[in-house]
């Protein structure tokens, strides 16, 4: 691939005409974790732009506060007590129990990462799978190198709703709009799918 190439197509038809290095540099962590393997463009166009919807553009893990305005990541205690707000003021009707208040430990789960890993649960189980010890640590989650491993297994796996890529992106079919199951039901399913369509335009010139 020629980066250069995906890089100048994307600054245009994504981020506004401008890129930070720290938008490159998480850009370049997901591309970086493709070229491991032979993979669907497809399927990176729509990791890419899951990413880039699910961190407000910013490319980098983040911490769970329901405000798409953030520029940095509050502290855990914050999250906390903005979710808790939302949740009170009836924002978050999907939401059965406060899966972010803390436990017996003083852990909380909220969501972290490129694609907000939430519940203890699901920390256990995707821990082992990208080899790191996010019960002991939830804040591994929020590490790059970990961040993605999480989007990529967990979206080619379905280890976040059952949905998987593979469902979508088939030999036969391009479905972009409801790939965007494998995250959060159709929540921002167009806006998405507008996203991977740039991000798979960007990455076929730069093929």
């Amino acid at each position: 691939m020629d980066r250069s190439r995906f890089f100048a197509s994307v600054r245009t038809s994504l981020f506004g005409g401008s890129l930070t290095a720290s938008q490159v540099q998480g850009t370049e962590a997901i591309l970086d974790e493709a070229a491991k393997a032979v993979i669907d463009a497809r399927w990176l166009a729509y990791m890419l732009a899951t990413a880039f919807h699910e961190t407000a553009r910013t490319m980098q893990p983040v911490i769970e506060t329901r405000q798409s305005d953030e520029v940095t990541n509050p502290t855990v205690d914050k999250a906390i007590a903005r979710l808790e707000s939302s949740w009170a003021k009836g924002r978050m009707p999907w939401v059965k129990s406060a899966y972010w208040r803390k436990d017996a430990q003083g852990k909380s789960w909220l969501g972290r990462g490129l694609v907000q890993l939430t519940h203890k649960a699901n920390y256990e189980r995707m821990g082992p799978i990208v080899g790191a010890d996010l019960v002991g640590n939830p804040d591994l989650a929020m590490r790059d190198d970990v961040a993605v491993k999480i989007m990529f297994e967990g979206m080619a796996r379905g280890l976040f709703t059952g949905k998987k890529l593979g469902d979508y992106f088939t030999a036969q079919s391009s479905d972009w709009v409801s790939a965007r199951k494998i995250i959060n039901g159709l929540d921002r399913a167009n806006d998405v799918a507008g996203y991977a369509k740039r991000f798979y335009e960007a990455l076929q010139a730069a093929a």
